[in-house]
């Protein structure tokens, strides 16, 4: 379930971050104060896998600690969320909580004047999370939390690899390529790409672009909402380029990302295609969508989108994001904040982080990270000189979403370059 993402650079929580108290520490919920039951309903992206039975639990949890306070979890499929939540904020029955992923997209939401402003009410703890709660912050006052932190890159499988002879993991484009040649030769479809929803390519597009361009250059383009600057357009040839080699497999325009056995996670997980291009979240998506979950950690492994020779980019610069959640209006405070803190929680991270959806927001629970590969991706993220955040979130909500059209439509075959930077023009001046 993919994050979606955030505005500013993301950093691993600060090593001294708080244990923050398992119970919430504003004062023992919402309605306690006054004796009146309130229930909270909440949004989660969290439809399968362990995270949905860890939410589950945390709501009951928190209900034996605050007994006038009850959760009601509503999982919605996480690409229901870029029209239900707008929906929600314009109508007289917000859900109280909702997933929330920071950036420019959260900054669209606060003109509805249904998003609470939790400043008052985690001013006690949130800086014990540390400066990734800067990317749920709009104009200095916060509005969401993070529960998790995510970097992108490749899961591939060790014994496919192996099958197509290929030693280690590519670290250029070229050893990419080289390795997509190698594997279709041995009948594997080298990278599976869930298109159909959109998401997924934009990863790749963004990820070009993140090897093109300079990070000064990135930064001014996030501020500007602007991708005229030659980079992005060499992002989008040298893709084009990449993509005539035919890397994914048959009918990827119509596979789902997340959902069933044939969905990109689902190939993986399943031995029928090499590699993904997904976020630290996918091994706990890839295990329900398959009957060999026992063997499939064993089998993969992460690598870091490669460098692009003569690309202005910094090749150890990743593309990332975070999952949190807001409060809205309707829903009573402090009980709310303080289920938001319960959620960061060291006992919860830990829950979280067994569920292999992400790196701990709360870093007391980065020990639990134990999935060998997921090493690999915390060592990136500890080594990136910038976190760019995915452009569809740092961008305002209506941009981010034309620019996943273009991109889509980019994959497709029914978009160039240009089509792309006029996507979000367009977006940009209609918005």
């Amino acid at each position: 379930m993919r994050s979606i993402r955030k505005c500013a650079p993301i950093a691993m929580v600060a090593a001294g971050a708080l244990a923050l108290a398992a119970c919430g520490g504003s004062g023992g919920g919402g309605s306690s104060s006054n004796g009146s039951h309130v229930t909270m309903t909440w949004w989660t992206n969290a439809t399968a896998g362990d995270l949905k039975s860890v939410w589950a639990q945390a709501a009951t949890a928190f209900h034996k600690t605050h007994p006038n306070v009850t959760i009601q979890v509503d999982p919605i499929q996480n690409e229901a969320f870029t029209t239900k939540v707008p929906a929600a904020l314009a109508s007289s029955n917000p859900p109280d909580i909702y997933q929330q992923w920071g950036g420019g997209q959260e900054a669209s939401q606060i003109p509805s004047g249904k998003v609470t402003n939790l400043s008052p009410y985690v001013s006690s703890w949130i800086g014990q999370v540390g400066s990734a709660a800067a990317g749920w912050q709009v104009g200095g006052k916060q509005y969401g939390v993070p529960y998790d932190l995510h970097t992108v890159g490749f899961w591939y499988r060790k014994d496919l690899f192996a099958k197509a002879g290929i030693t280690s993991p590519p670290t250029t484009l070229s050893e990419l390529s080289a390795d997509v040649t190698k594997l279709k030769a041995k009948g594997i479809v080298p990278i599976a790409v869930g298109s159909k929803d959109r998401w997924p390519d934009a990863f790749w597009w963004e990820y070009f672009a993140v090897r093109q361009c300079s990070l000064s250059t990135l930064k001014a383009a996030m501020k500007a909402v602007n991708l005229s600057a030659p980079c992005f357009t060499q992002a989008s040839n040298e893709l084009k380029t990449f993509m005539k080699s035919s890397p994914f497999q048959a009918g990827f325009l119509g596979t789902p990302s997340q959902v069933g056995a044939g969905s990109s996670a689902g190939m993986v997980a399943n031995g029928k295609a090499a590699m993904e291009l997904q976020g630290d979240w996918d091994p706990g998506v890839m295990a329900p969508l398959t009957t060999s979950a026992n063997s499939l950690n064993s089998e993969l492994g992460w690598f870091p989108f490669p460098s692009i020779p003569g690309g202005a980019g910094d090749p150890t610069t990743v593309l990332g994001g975070g999952d949190g959640f807001s409060c809205t209006t309707s829903a009573p405070e402090p009980a709310c904040a303080d289920f938001l803190q319960y959620l960061d929680s060291t006992p919860i991270q830990k829950q979280v982080v067994g569920a292999n959806v992400g790196l701990p927001a709360n870093s007391t629970a980065a020990p639990a990270l134990t999935l060998p590969a997921m090493q690999t991706v915390v060592s990136a993220n500890h080594a990136a000189p910038y976190i760019q955040t995915y452009f569809d979130i740092a961008f305002p909500t209506s941009v981010g979403q034309a620019l996943d059209t273009a991109i889509a439509n980019f994959f497709a075959g029914q978009g160039n370059a240009q089509s792309i930077i006029t996507a979000v023009s367009q977006a940009k001046a209609s918005s």
